[in-house]
């Protein structure tokens, strides 16, 4: 026989919380993640440093398809741009100016990074998932890391040529200061900005938009995002900010590599004339040469950029956590 229990031994005290079969937590993301102006720094310089250490060899690649108006590589494929790199230097070919990219990759991306947190936390106003904040945050980003970056960047392509006539990074740096002047090294300043404002536009409003559609499809990674939510949202948005930018980045290439390896040479270096000689020699073609690497190299590192961005955010926000409990007492 059945018997009612339950109003004798029920503890008014201890209330059940009903919880439904379709509850899922809801998604929060901080405005701001609390670090410090130098962890930033500390965070983007490291997520720059191994992006592009460990995709170097196929920016490499990139670079010979992009530059070669009358220089000795007259095919465009990626297979046969790599076999005559190979062929001509071997396996250290694709490593050619590895150097320069070290000393330009660290300081540019922590300036990078920090200016685009700080920003985003300016112009987010208080709502976290604001994607116009996210792009203009972008753009601010990118026209300050541009102005450490492209002296180096410089540097770096005109070395990755075949044959090229540097010895090394500090022969270049000395070469060019004294044959073309300190304006040679910013002379692919202006489109360079015009190229990565809008690739970081398109880059930091999709990684965040991406971020959160992955957060939502799958709710129980909130608390602790995973490495392959922030891996599958880099690549998206790397590989889609390449394909939208790869005339302006082959533009770039012309202008930092003229003049070096038989490479031509512009006389008033704007972005029209630039642009007028690839259609001349090329056709619209000669606009978009490269792209394959170069979503290659996008998708991939921002993948391993970002992974490593958010590993070392979380770091510090551990270590101030419990910095701050250790102050209680």
């Amino acid at each position: 026989m059945a018997t009612d229990a339950s109003p004798k031994f029920q503890n008014p005290d201890f209330r059940p919380v009903p919880q439904p079969p379709d509850f899922h937590p809801e998604i929060t993301v901080r405005t701001h993640d609390g670090l410090h102006f130098w962890q930033f720094m500390i965070a983007g310089s490291i997520a720059g440093s191994v992006e592009h250490m460990a995709m170097y060899p196929v920016d490499t690649v990139k670079t010979h398809m992009q530059a070669l108006g009358s220089c000795p590589i007259k095919s465009v494929g990626v297979r046969e741009a790599l076999k005559s790199i190979l062929r001509s230097e071997g396996p250290i070919g694709l490593y050619r100016g590895i150097g320069a990219m070290g000393l330009g990759a660290g300081p540019a991306h922590a300036v990078y990074f920090s200016v685009y947190e700080i920003s985003k936390e300016f112009f987010s106003g208080g709502n976290p998932n604001n994607s116009a904040a996210h792009a203009i945050s972008g753009v601010f980003a990118t026209v300050a890391s541009d102005a450490v970056f492209t002296p180096m960047d410089m540097v770096k392509q005109r070395l990755q040529l075949t044959n090229s006539p540097y010895k090394g990074v500090w022969d270049c740096l000395k070469t060019v200061l004294r044959e073309e002047g300190i304006r040679a090294f910013y002379a692919s300043y202006r489109t360079t900005v015009l190229m990565n404002a809008p690739f970081t536009a398109v880059h930091f409003a999709t990684y965040e938009a991406a971020k959160r559609g992955l957060m939502e499809i799958s709710p129980e990674s909130v608390n602790d995002e995973r490495l392959v939510v922030h891996a599958t949202a880099g690549a998206a948005a790397g590989a889609l900010a390449a394909a939208v930018t790869t005339p302006l980045d082959v533009v770039k290439t012309q202008l930092q590599c003229q003049g070096v390896c038989g490479c031509d040479r512009f006389k008033s270096g704007s972005i029209r004339d630039v642009i007028k000689t690839i259609l001349e020699k090329d056709g619209y073609k000669g606009l978009i040469r490269g792209w394959a690497p170069r979503i290659l190299f996008h998708a991939p590192a921002a993948a391993i950029c970002w992974s490593t961005y958010e590993a070392a955010k979380s770091f510090f926000q551990e270590l101030n956590d419990s910095s701050s409990s250790g102050t209680v007492t």
